[in-house]
């Protein structure tokens, strides 16, 4: 064998040659370290207990009986808890206006996805002036509270015939969370690929297969975000059932807490004990899809 044949010997890792495919050495590892941020804590504790002792404070006086609701410390735990106040709400209608509101907040949800997805597909794709000029003119309705068009409204419900029903509750509650809801679609939809559009055209698809099959399950976080938005807005809505409901049939929630006001005073543990029971249901569902509807506001929810 002649000396250009022999094999080279492989160099050690680390020097010349070959480059080490193990880990390196525990004295080359760089270490990340987290720096405490003292300010940060402090402003999460602060916040903390500004929204805990608020709840805290209520659900002690939904426990307590009315003679002792308005003497000693509303931040001392009660002395002796009662569920008079639950029943006591659970036994005057709570289930009729719970009904009520969930048949309410359901609808405006149902419109305003059947709606705002198109629409804002439409806004997305649509790349011509005039689909940016109406995108931006319906977007106006951010900036127009609902205070400033109640007149109006009422004179076109009485109109439609609609006053005093569950309707006049729904279209009003349902318009006023579209703009809002197609801004954060728009924003969820832009984060699809081009790629795949293209793709899918390729294969011969048609937009309203694009829609379906594409934009909606690529847009989850947003029609998530979407979903609790409207759901709140419908279940906490004051303003629509005031003006535009006047008998018990289609009262909901907010509107039974009057329920509680009497012209000589004011039954704070029973009216408290209803505000508790009417958030469990929200705040259940913010449970459930929390993470979604921080996606969806932040613009990653199509990713």
């Amino acid at each position: 064998m002649s000396h250009d044949t022999l094999p080279r010997p492989r160099p050690r890792p680390g020097t010349t040659g070959e480059r080490p495919t193990g880990p390196p050495p525990a004295g080359h590892r760089r270490h990340w370290t987290k720096r405490a941020n003292p300010l940060a804590g402090l402003g999460s504790i602060l916040w903390l207990v500004v929204v805990l002792v608020p709840i805290y404070a209520m659900l002690s006086a939904s426990l307590t009986s009315q003679d002792k609701a308005l003497t000693g410390n509303p931040l001392s735990p009660p002395t002796s808890p009662t569920l008079d106040n639950y029943n006591t709400v659970l036994n005057s209608g709570f289930g009729h206006l719970l009904g009520n509101t969930a048949i309410v907040a359901l609808a405006v949800v149902g419109i305003v996805l059947v709606l705002s997805v198109p629409l804002a597909y439409v806004a997305v794709r649509t790349r011509n002036r005039w689909s940016g000029l109406a995108f931006r003119l319906f977007l106006l309705g951010v900036a127009i509270p609902a205070q400033a068009v109640v007149v109006p409204l009422y004179l076109l419900i009485a109109k439609l015939d609609l006053y005093d029903s569950l309707l006049a509750v729904i279209l009003p509650t349902a318009a006023f969370a579209m703009p809002v809801s197609v801004l954060v679609l728009v924003g969820t939809l832009r984060d699809v690929s081009e790629e795949l559009y293209e793709a899918m055209a390729l294969d011969g698809a048609s937009p309203q297969r694009m829609l379906f099959q594409l934009a909606v399950p690529m847009a989850k976080g947003g029609i998530s975000t979407v979903v609790i938005y409207a759901a709140l807005q419908a279940w906490n809505g004051f303003l629509f059932p005031l003006i535009f409901t006047q008998s018990d049939g289609p009262r909901v929630l907010t509107l039974g807490l009057f329920n509680y006001v009497s012209q000589f005073g004011v039954n704070i543990p029973a009216l408290l004990a209803s505000v508790v029971l009417s958030g469990v249901p929200i705040f259940a569902v913010y449970l459930v899809a929390r993470r979604a509807l921080v996606g969806g506001l932040m613009g990653v929810g199509g990713k």
